[in-house]
């Protein structure tokens, strides 16, 4: 989800600070927008190191992480350091406030489909020998448990995958740094992102959203301020297990890939994560359904269909500043 510019004039004095880090398996960049280079510098700096930070102890490919340590006994008690507290916390809060479509108990489904430790997908061409894939029965209410004064974290006896709710997540707190700084900067993380004031230019900042069956041009140009931009995508991590080709956008009611006729949702919202959770239960409900759940929650959104055919919502068109023909 590139941001794009425009031949505007830029305002005058202003600086632009990029910063740039591989994180979290995606491409990090944050741009940072000013009068005080130094100030603007030390602000990206830090806010990088956010997802670095977050990495480090929500990632479930390293045995050592908070997280799988939490993992490895999700029916006791574990201590676990801030980030990696906030962010189940979090998950739980998404978990109730979507009535269970977002659950990150997909943990066991990803390494049953072989997506058991770290990949790079980029080629598509992953193959994995699993046995065969099967639907398993929906999971009973998950009872987690917080105690936030110790830092102790219950996970109701099921191993979690933080997935995209943690690099959303990561995004949110790296707002949070960048704006002790500045009122102007855009956060993007692979398909997640925060443009926040005005662009180096003193318009809104415009973010292309992404085809994910031709990366050459954009189905569209949002044009936003204060606002996040969300995508979720089988552009990438998809795979073939066994015989099947499936991808890590798992339906928590089945264990198995979900989004039927979809390869991509993008949503704009207020805030990074809670967008981010949105974009991918309105994945979940398949090409049938997903206009409906849109209308009637007026969701700010985009969908693209495995045919290529392009979709927007009616609360998404005051963003909308250019759509592909």
């Amino acid at each position: 989800m590139p941001s794009l510019s425009g031949p505007v004039t830029a305002r005058v004095s202003v600086t632009a600070v990029v910063g740039q880090a591989r994180a979290m398996a995606t491409d990090i960049s944050i741009t940072a927008v000013g009068h005080d280079r130094v100030s603007l510098e030390s602000a990206v700096d830090r806010a990088l190191a956010v997802f670095h930070d977050v990495e480090s102890q929500c990632t479930r490919f390293d045995p050592s992480s908070a997280l799988m340590k939490a993992n490895a006994a999700p029916a006791e008690w574990t201590a676990v350091p801030p980030r990696c507290f906030e962010a189940l916390a979090a998950a739980a809060a998404a978990y109730q406030r979507t009535g269970g479509r977002f659950d990150p108990r997909v943990h066991d489904d990803l390494c049953r489909l072989g997506y058991a430790r770290s990949l790079s997908f980029e080629a598509n061409d992953v193959v994995l020998h699993t046995p065969a894939a099967h639907a398993r029965p929906e999971l009973p209410e998950w009872k987690p448990r917080f105690e936030s004064r110790r830092g102790l974290v219950h996970l109701g006896g099921y191993r979690v995958d933080l997935g995209g709710i943690g690099k959303g997540l990561a995004v949110r707190w790296a707002v949070e740094t960048v704006r002790e700084y500045t009122d102007d900067f855009l956060v993007e993380a692979g398909g997640d992102c925060y443009a926040a004031g005005a662009a180096p230019d003193g318009g809104p900042w415009r973010i292309g959203v992404e085809d994910p069956l031709n990366s050459d041009q954009p189905i569209a140009v949002l044009a936003v301020s204060d606002r996040a931009v969300a995508t979720s995508s089988v552009r990438i991590r998809r795979w073939t297990a066994g015989r099947s080709r499936v991808h890590h956008l798992i339906d928590p009611r089945t264990g198995m890939p979900g989004g039927a006729d979809l390869c991509a949702v993008t949503v704009v919202g207020g805030d990074v994560a809670d967008a981010e959770v949105d974009a991918k239960t309105l994945f979940l409900e398949g090409r049938d359904a997903i206009a409906d759940v849109v209308r009637s929650e007026l969701t700010a959104a985009c969908w693209v269909t495995t045919d290529g055919t392009p979709e927007f919502s009616t609360a998404l068109e005051p963003f909308i500043m250019w759509r592909r023909p």
